[in-house]
């Protein structure tokens, strides 16, 4: 099947793109790209079909599909379908396209994400900034950018990917009970600028209409606050198993101990006590909305 010059080009660009590459810290990952590479490689020369030849039916570059096979590059899903079809493999190339998805995120996240995928009730209190689950896209890119040292473009990209695949949490059925405490400063910062600061109050809005989700603020102007020792994270799971993780226990170390939990839930709901109420919260947040 022929393909436009257009379409080719799209496809060349989308190989070049930041964030595809392999962490070479990331030791699963970098033994997953590899083993596809391999399997790709292996099917390739079993077709009798060269490089250039098996590049020019795909619609990609020749020096891509190098890179593909030869572990340093994670392939996109639409790669690997199309791969599917030019090798006549009858889907056993497409079915690698989940774990070669999770290749791309960094392994703490993996992790992060399989806890609360697993997770029916999240609490989280932020001491100065919003919740990675709450981010919008372009939010996420101007605090990746932001850090220190400075991230390249695949680290941001790699980190961004990351961050949104772990909000498919909200299209969980049933849902998990999901709790966010916010400082108003957060609210108020205008990272990235105005108008990013603006998408992201609006998506705080949408979210916080949500039934599962509790989204409250924290006012600057209150006398007495139980957060004053930093951020508090709880997951809770169907066995009645708990982490949390803040840096008033345990040195910021995620703890399952119930006397630490006890202690980071206590907290949690006096914070939730003394911040704004979800309603008040949402009106809070437009308010906030309309002067920005």
């Amino acid at each position: 099947m022929e393909r436009s010059a257009v379409s080719e080009g799209e496809r060349e660009r989308e190989a070049e793109e930041p964030g595809w590459e392999v962490d070479p810290e990331d030791e699963q990952g970098v033994a997953i790209v590899a083993f596809v590479g391999r399997q790709l490689r292996a099917r390739r020369e079993a077709a009798g079909m060269r490089a250039a030849e098996f590049a020019a039916a795909m619609g990609y570059g020749e020096g891509l599909v190098y890179k593909v096979e030869g572990g340093t590059r994670i392939p996109r899903a639409e790669y690997l379908d199309r791969a599917d079809q030019v090798l006549g493999a009858g889907g056993s190339v497409s079915a690698m396209k989940e774990d070669v998805a999770e290749a791309r995120y960094p392994k703490r996240v993996r992790d992060l994400a399989r806890m609360e995928a697993r997770a029916i009730d999240l609490q989280w209190y932020g001491a100065h900034d919003i919740h990675g689950l709450l981010q919008t896209e372009e939010y996420m890119r101007a605090l990746f950018g932001m850090r220190q040292p400075a991230n390249d473009e695949a680290a941001i990209e790699r980190g961004v990917a990351g961050r949104l695949a772990r909000q498919v949490i909200f299209d969980r059925a049933p849902a998990p009970a999901l709790s966010f405490v916010l400082e108003e400063v957060a609210l108020r910062r205008p990272l990235g600028g105005r108008m990013v600061l603006r998408r992201q109050l609006e998506r705080l809005v949408e979210v916080g209409q949500l039934r599962a989700v509790s989204l409250q603020v924290m006012p600057t102007d209150r006398e007495e606050h139980a957060g004053v020792d930093g951020s508090i994270e709880m997951l809770k799971f169907q066995d009645g198993s708990a982490v949390g993780r803040s840096p008033q226990v345990a040195s910021g170390r995620p703890v399952n101990d119930p006397r630490n939990l006890r202690v980071l839930e206590l907290t949690y709901g006096m914070i939730r006590a003394q911040a704004l109420t979800p309603r008040e919260s949402l009106a809070f947040i437009e308010q906030l909305l309309g002067e920005t």
